[in-house]
């Protein structure tokens, strides 16, 4: 059970007091709060845990204090979407919307290499109409003598050539908690000129202890990507995790699976997961066409399996698309083979634009149909 708060309640006042003294009473329930600061009121919520099927929802609606109550109809208690939820779906992160309506596209190199090729990245990507990339500055390997990132290094011309071109949001993934301190430090010493989405990888999907420590950070957002050898329940209670250490601003990343099944592409596309995980959860739902192809093959029809694999997840409703650009794959240190070219960003961009038009036609059309059923 969720408790909401007024908003903008006072902590110090008799109608929190009361309320929070009216649950602490109750035998074999305990309480999280949780506070999410907008820009023109603050919200609180109270999480409650434990035989709430004995709690009297009117009752508790009755006090002052309280906006009202939502009743978990499912196990994830702070991700997932309940009966009766009129939560908000969706985040602000440094002036860009990330939301279960909308799109956003996050092109770039799926690892640092040189100064060079991050200006030329960002300099398309401005002269474009983009405003958010992909970096890869730790980057897990199978092999330990893999190229692993240049890490810390890095990040301060990532970060100073971010501002230079208007790029307000990186996504970026880590491996360990060090490296959201490390994060912080480099946006500190370059003034902050841009934001960070923190990614945590396919590998880590189940690493239970950077789950909560990225969790109980509130600065960045989050994209957690589907473990590729897991299930889907699994996967949503690895963001549940995050969710209930206190960050809300998660998104949701599939990248496909890791079996033979998925051959010749890299792993098995799994895109028809993008309304289930809309419907199941309030989180924004991100595809990566590059890690679920892992090529450049090309069909009879001239259009790149990369490009077909994006209208697949755009067309079922994906809100955020993270792909590999380079401005030369031929010498790209990480992922070389499956990185589309700078030029053909412009096609890129058009393509996700078909694909997106066709799926805002179709939800139309389906709540125009929706409206004259319930008018029937």
């Amino acid at each position: 059970m969720i408790v909401i708060l007024q908003p903008d309640i006072d902590k110090n006042g008799a109608e929190y007091r009361e309320i929070v003294d009216f649950l602490s009473a109750k035998s074999d329930i305990t309480m999280r709060f949780h506070e999410e600061i907008g820009t023109q009121q603050t919200l609180t919520e109270v999480y409650l845990v434990g035989n709430t099927a004995s709690l009297d929802r009117d009752e508790i609606e009755s006090f002052p204090g309280v906006d009202r109550v939502v009743r978990v109809s499912r196990e994830y208690r702070v991700i997932g979407r309940h009966r009766d939820d009129t939560r908000t779906v969706g985040f602000e992160y440094n002036g860009v919307y990330f939301g279960q309506e909308n799109l956003q596209i996050f092109a770039g190199l799926c690892a640092v290499d040189t100064p060079q090729h991050v200006e030329e990245m960002m300099r398309a990507l401005r002269d474009h109409g983009q405003v958010c990339t992909r970096m890869g500055a730790y980057k897990p390997r199978t092999s330990p003598y893999a190229f692993q990132g240049h890490g810390k290094d890095c990040l301060p011309y990532v970060f100073e050539l971010a501002g230079k071109y208007g790029i307000k949001v990186i996504a970026m993934e880590i491996t360990h908690e060090d490296h959201i301190d490390q994060i912080n430090e480099a946006l500190e010493q370059t003034g902050r000129p841009t934001g960070v989405l923190l990614q945590i990888g396919t590998r880590n999907t189940q690493n239970f202890e950077l789950l909560k420590n990225v969790g109980r950070q509130r600065e960045f957002p989050v994209l957690l990507k589907r473990g590729f050898g897991i299930t889907l329940e699994e996967s949503l209670n690895a963001a549940e995790y995050l969710a209930s250490e206190g960050n809300r601003k998660i998104i949701f990343g599939l990248r496909g699976m890791k079996t033979n099944m998925g051959d010749p592409h890299r792993n098995f596309v799994d895109f028809a997961h993008v309304p289930v995980i809309k419907r199941l959860t309030r989180m924004p739902v991100c595809i990566d066409p590059s890690h679920s192809v892992g090529s450049r093959d090309r069909a009879p029809d001239g259009l790149l399996d990369v490009h077909h694999v994006t209208a697949q997840g755009v067309i079922a409703g994906a809100n955020m698309i993270l792909v590999d650009f380079h401005p030369n794959p031929a010498t790209a240190l990480v992922d070389g083979p499956q990185a589309l070219t700078l030029e053909e960003l412009p096609f890129f961009l058009e393509d996700v634009q078909i694909a997106r038009t066709a799926y805002e036609q179709r939800r139309e059309r389906a709540q125009a149909a929706g409206m004259e059923t319930a008018a029937r």
